[in-house]
């Protein structure tokens, strides 16, 4: 049996999470977020959308990277690029320009000496100069 495995998956399967875990904080219902005295101002049937509540408060919901919700005819305008390959594409970009942050120099001790201590123990240890 091959076993294979899809890295574009995998960063579709973050952004899924990521919207998850953004739910699973719940959804506060407050005063300002329950916004009545917007709703009082515009009056019903009003564009909320183009309130400065709206625009203020607009980051506090989940942040997608890779669901496009662009109306369909600015996506089809944008080339219609599907899920797959926006996550493969971002994929590619994290290969291509990741840099991993440096270890703190505690952690990087603790891994020499634990490489050491296996480096006697298999009898292939040579001391630095």
């Amino acid at each position: 049996m091959g076993i294979t495995f899809d890295l574009a998956q995998l960063v579709w399967d973050h952004e899924i999470a990521e919207m998850i875990l953004h739910s699973l904080k719940g959804v506060p219902v407050n005063d300002t977020t329950l916004a009545v005295d917007v709703i009082k101002e515009m009056g019903i049937g009003k564009d909320y959308l183009a309130h400065e509540t709206t625009f203020a408060h607009m980051r506090s919901q989940s942040q997608a990277h890779l669901i496009d919700r662009r109306m369909r005819e600015d996506w089809q305008a944008a080339g219609s690029t599907d899920a797959y390959k926006r996550s493969h594409d971002k994929m590619i970009d994290i290969l291509e320009t990741y840099e991993p942050p440096p270890l703190p120099d505690d952690v990087k001790q603790n891994v020499r000496s634990i490489v050491v201590e296996a480096e006697k123990e298999l009898g292939v240890y040579q001391k630095e100069e």
